[in-house]
């Protein structure tokens, strides 16, 4: 198993795998060395058949308080050459996150900074504190939200991703429920509750069927009708109806019984230690 510094990567008996940014004492912003964890546990994950769902968080008090002050600090320094490096691996994760074919689920709390809104957006779903703070931050110092820009238009939409960073203000979660990055806002008291009544819905849905219905959003976007598409859902449903679990999901559901994929022991999390 890869040991990691700046993140954690647990993986529970019901292939729940859970990604905690671990860097509390730096509200959890991110460096070069936490964007190669981040990338090696996506491909953990991905690879790994067992998991169903990967839930997405932070240690401490704060989910992303976005880059590291000595990441950028050393990126100043750097020529056009060694920034366009580091862009690429941002990119490359938030990319890579986005693409991974089992769900997503960020659950947030505390500080949601520039990279942290975009590691949220490109999440397939997210829950979060009412009083978590979101920022597109980086023009106060600068900068630009450039390698985030994609993943928050298609959260939030242009023109509220255009308002929150030209202004770079702030705003709590229950705005980012009605902007869309988040699905759900919750009191910060009964976050860890929703969050596990989430994780337990999701598990009622095949495995299976979960990364096909990705896929298919995926491959959907924005929605353009075209002949392509409509050849590419015929040929979705038709894959699924024949498959194993299609066939179990189906013949369940006529014989009033549980899926197999719900069969499972009854688990209980670990007090953390």
């Amino acid at each position: 198993m890869t040991d990691y510094q700046n993140i954690q990567l647990e993986i529970d008996p019901r292939g729940i795998a859970t990604l905690w940014l671990n860097r509390p004492e730096k509200n959890n912003a991110f460096n070069s060395a936490t964007i190669r964890e981040l990338l090696l546990a996506l491909d953990a994950v991905g690879g790994n058949p067992d998991v169903r769902l990967l839930v997405l968080r932070g240690r401490g008090k704060h989910f992303c308080a976005g880059g590291d002050l000595g990441w950028m600090q050393q990126a100043a320094e750097l020529d056009f050459n060694g920034n366009l490096e580091d862009a690429r691996a941002l990119a490359e994760l938030l990319y890579n996150l986005y693409q991974l074919k089992k769900p997503t689920l960020a659950v947030v709390q505390g500080a949601v900074f520039g990279g942290g809104v975009g590691l949220v957006s490109c999440c397939d779903m997210a829950i979060g504190a009412d009083n978590a703070q979101f920022s597109l931050s980086e023009v106060r110092i600068g900068l630009a939200p450039a390698t985030i820009s994609p993943f928050v238009v298609k959260a939030i939409g242009e023109r509220a991703a255009r308002r929150f960073s030209l202004t770079a203000e702030r705003f709590d979660g229950h705005k980012a429920a009605q902007l869309g990055l988040l699905s759900e806002a919750y009191p910060a008291e009964e976050l860890e509750a929703q969050a596990d009544s989430w994780i337990a819905n999701l598990l009622l849905n095949g495995p299976q069927a979960l990364v096909t219905c990705k896929a298919l959003f995926n491959e959907v976007g924005a929605g353009e009708l075209t002949p392509g598409l409509r050849r590419y859902t015929e040929t979705a449903i038709a894959r699924i109806r024949i498959s194993a679990e299609g066939q179990e999901g189906l013949r369940a559901f006529l014989d009033k019984r549980k899926p197999a994929w719900q069969e499972q022991q009854s688990w209980r999390p670990s007090t953390p230690s």
